[in-house]
């Protein structure tokens, strides 16, 4: 990666911002891409997929590491690396309490990725 986009980071849009458009409508800027690729490949993961899924789906909007562990047939080292991905690449937030973390996911971020991914089909078709 280079030194450009490793400096780039995704903005944590509101819902009610406007956001890049769809791929199927415009070709994505290569800034953009690079920005938003991590995010992409850090859900790339059948783990790191689920504990986003768990994380973003949590009903109080936060989700204790010391819940999310045990959901896994892994090692707690390895979720925490997993976790760590998720965090360097925007997806969620992590807040320490005494000797838990906390999680939430960052909605502007994931309403930017699903509006990227969003295909209009034709009423026609």
């Amino acid at each position: 990666m280079s030194k450009q986009a490793a400096a780039l980071t995704l903005t944590d849009i509101t819902a009610d911002a406007s956001c890049c458009p769809p791929i199927t409508e415009h070709r994505i800027p290569a800034e953009t891409a690079a920005i938003l690729a991590p995010a992409f490949k850090a859900l790339g993961d059948p783990v790191r997929l689920q504990l986003m899924s768990m994380i973003a789906s949590a009903s109080e909007g936060e989700i204790c590491v010391c819940e999310l562990t045990p959901a896994f047939e892994l090692s707690g080292p390895t979720i925490s690396h997993h976790l760590k991905t998720l965090r360097e690449a925007g997806l969620v937030d992590a807040e320490r309490r005494g000797t838990w973390v906390y999680y939430r996911a960052r909605p502007g971020i994931l309403h930017q990725l699903a509006t990227l991914l969003t295909a209009q089909t034709p009423v026609d078709a």
